[in-house]
């Protein structure tokens, strides 16, 4: 018992921070470089190539049936991978899947998932057999072309790389995330990469932007429009770092009288269709898209969502536009090629260092398996050579072996073979003695030596290694081109603004209407352009009455201004309709306390508005500063205690001149040039009073002086041209206006 308490190590006293580090280091480290990120020269990671080669030994290739998973499975976590069954089985399941894999090197049969984002069936009910593009990837592992280490139980082996052609890391892209660093490859196009490898070999010291003539950007599975610019694109393979803005692809179809509906057949990659549906779904039921009506999912084996605009009058452009910013039918797909080089160290690499590696690794697979070939050649030459010393001494053979007890030792003295050739010799069936024939012998021999200097001249000259790994690349390209199925371009490069935002008012259907509020506050908008004459416009309840009535269009905003100074926004098409009293507008926005109203009117863009409050100060604002976004408005003028916002006039265009009149019924007029323009503040003085406050006031163009109603049923306007004896400057005490003036001191 004492001897071994003896073999355990000490108990060992060091900080905690720092036994804490050394330990994370080696768990960050292990995550970094044995499972997160993928090799340069295969794009593997562990997990998959274990999963590949497990599938491989189990003789599961393109042309053989299918097992089933769960005994691929269970191969791999008992001879390779140590980890949970579900984590392998998801790989299995991603290798398989067509829309997650440009080029799936798992061919599975059974439920894989679905584009919706619904998961695999379980592992015991699917099957799945090697694809061709993973036989391309393992070629020449029987080949030494590659070094093999022990697996974690030190019972089997397994390869360290895949020395195949196929260029997997950026044909199939990569993700993952480790320890202070990730890793994002997009998938490409196999027949483009392999074009600027060709490139690179006959030009190593060529641009990095010479690769962009080949390499067009991305090319999903999934299809899309990738829509940033060429220059934007290079600059991201350069680097290594960067994103892609990918779209949907979407048609406008014509469904007869004018009407339209838009057809998506391709959405951006790794977006489950079933989210998309959803996300514009929510769109409809929040109203945040007015011009859009509904959406359906039509598809079948092809993806095929409509989205149907809520009238013929929609801009078909507009209404993309909108979706492209508000869902994921646009979606930035990151670039990060952070990889592990063939020594395994993690570094972020551009595309000519990307390509510049995998090619590396392919010339010395290249003369591998060359020299594994050479040895190859050599031992057979060898056994011909003792084969041809037997037959040309048969007899002298046969007799050896017939009276010597050792013949083997004998042979090799009296024929000068070598070991292994004596002990084919004796090894050789009787029946094989007839194939024995001296010319069937040598010209064998003669043709391993012929392949055997072409292969020691491969080895010797970098120029027929290019030569024959261009040739090997081609065929590879043939392949898998553009005129294959599986190799044509599926996303297209189309450049594209980004997703503007469309203002909320340019998505309704533009219809007159008439706005109408009760002194009460209940506001309603009937359609079309009403006069007071109708009898549905002047209806209101018991004890109401007008306040205010004109007309607007559905895309107007509708300012409300309270007598508290603050300003609220109405969106023309979110009145109450027109039927019945309406609805009370305190509903819509948060007027505070008890506080009345000052003015509602349409806003127009640009135009200048003369605020005045009720102790007369005032200032000149614009309807856009004056627009708020919240329910709870915005504070534009600053009122002192007691005071109230009693004018809001629009200042109609040429306008130089503002005239204010007090309850002590004294009038002003000054230039319009006196007033500052702010965005909010408490302005300045247009009027001193001993006694009351501010009564109205206006703009008007000074040549032409003021107008007013004389009152009665006359319907006559008298005009003041002589305005002189009232101009005087801003904030004086002023005098009685002209003779006839309005008695309430308003200017109408």
């Amino acid at each position: 018992m004492a001897s071994s308490l003896n073999d355990i190590d000490p108990i060992q006293d060091q900080p905690f921070d720092a036994a804490l580090s050394q330990r994370y280091l080696v768990y960050a480290l292990s995550t970094i470089t044995a499972r997160s990120l993928p090799d340069v020269r295969d794009g593997l990671k562990p997990v998959h190539r274990r999963l590949l080669w497990a599938m491989r030994l189990l003789r599961l290739d393109p042309a053989a049936g299918y097992k089933k998973c769960a005994r691929v499975v269970g191969d791999v976590i008992g001879k390779y991978h140590p980890h949970g069954d579900q984590s392998v089985y998801d790989a299995m399941v991603r290798l398989a899947q067509t829309f997650s894999l440009r080029y799936p090197l798992v061919d599975g049969q059974g439920n894989f998932g679905n584009v919706d984002g619904d998961n695999a069936a379980a592992m015991r009910y699917t099957e799945a057999r090697l694809t061709q593009a993973a036989y391309d990837l393992m070629a020449g592992l029987d080949e030494g072309t590659v070094d093999y280490r022990p697996t974690y139980n030190n019972e089997e082996e397994e390869p360290e790389v895949f020395p195949g052609l196929f260029p997997n890391l950026l044909a199939n892209g990569a993700s993952g995330i480790a320890v202070g660093m990730a890793t994002s490859i997009p998938p490409h196009n196999l027949a483009e990469v392999v074009d600027a490898a060709i490139h690179l070999v006959d030009n190593p010291q060529a641009e990095p932007s010479a690769l962009m003539d080949f390499v067009a950007g991305p090319d999903f599975p999934t299809g899309g429009v990738i829509v940033d610019s060429a220059a934007a694109i290079a600059a991201a393979y350069e680097t290594g770092r960067g994103a892609f803005r990918v779209r949907a692809r979407w048609s406008q179809e014509d469904q007869g009288r004018g009407t339209w509906i838009a057809v998506v057949t391709e959405i951006p990659y790794q977006v489950p269709k079933s989210k998309l549906i959803e996300q514009i779904a929510e769109l409809i039921a929040a109203k945040r898209l007015p011009i859009l009506a509904d959406v359906r999912d039509e598809s079948d084996a092809e993806i095929r969502i409509v989205i149907e605009p809520r009238s013929r009058t929609v801009d078909p452009a507009m209404l993309m536009e909108s979706l492209f910013r508000l869902t994921d039918l646009e979606v930035r797909v990151p670039l990060n090629m952070n990889v592990l080089d063939a020594r395994h160290t993690p570094k972020v690499m551009g595309l000519k260092e990307v390509l510049s590696a995998w090619l590396a690794h392919q010339f010395e697979v290249l003369v591998r398996r060359a020299s594994h070939r050479i040895g190859r050649i050599d031992d057979r030459v060898e056994l011909l050579e003792g084969y041809l010393i037997a037959y040309l001494n048969l007899d002298r053979v046969i007799e050896i072996i017939r009276t010597e007890d050792e013949p083997k030792p004998v042979m090799v003295a009296e024929f000068r073979l070598t070991d292994r050739q004596a002990e084919a010799i004796l090894n050789m069936r009787l029946r094989s003695l007839r194939k024995l024939e001296e010319m069937q012998i040598r010209g064998e021999r003669d043709s391993l030596v012929k392949e055997r200097e072409e292969l020691a001249k491969l080895v010797d000259s970098n120029a027929r290694q290019r030569t024959r790994l261009k040739k090997d690349l081609t065929a590879l390209r043939d392949r898998y081109g553009a005129a294959t199925e599986l190799g044509r371009r599926r996303t297209l490069i189309e450049e594209a603004a980004p997703a503007r935002e469309i203002p909320l008012h340019a998505m309704i259907e533009k219809e007159p209407i008439t706005v109408i509020m009760s002194q009460r506050g209940w506001i309603r908008a009937m359609k079309g352009h009403v006069d007071l004459s109708n009898p549905e416009a002047m209806k209101f309840k018991e004890g109401d009455g007008p306040a205010w009535f004109f007309h607007a269009q559905t895309t107007d905003r509708i300012l409300l201004a309270g007598d508290n100074g603050r300003f609220y926004t109405l969106a023309a098409d979110r009145l109450p309709g027109g039927r019945g009293f309406g609805e009370p507008v305190r509903l819509m926005v948060d007027i505070e306390g008890e506080g009345g109203i000052a003015a509602l009117f349409v806003a127009v863009p640009g135009q200048k508005l003369l605020l005045a409050a009720s102790d007369g100060r005032g200032f000149v604002t614009t309807a856009d500063a004056a627009l708020a976004e919240t329910r709870k408005g915005k504070q534009v003028m600053n009122l002192r205690p007691g005071a109230r916002l009693a004018v809001v006039r629009p200042v109609a265009s040429g306008h130089d001149y503002v005239a204010a009149i007090g309850e002590n019924r004294k009038m002003v007029v000054f230039p319009l040039a006196e007033l500052p323009e702010m965005g909010r503040g408490a302005g300045v003085q247009l009027q001193r009073y001993r006694d009351g406050g501010l009564s109205d006031a206006t703009t008007f163009l000074f040549p032409e002086g003021i107008s007013w109603d004389m009152g009665g049923d006359s319907g006559r306007r008298r005009t003041e041209t002589d305005l002189n004896p009232w101009r005087t400057a801003r904030g004086a005490a002023g005098r009685m206006p002209p003779t006839g003036f309005p008695r309430n001191n308003r200017f109408g």
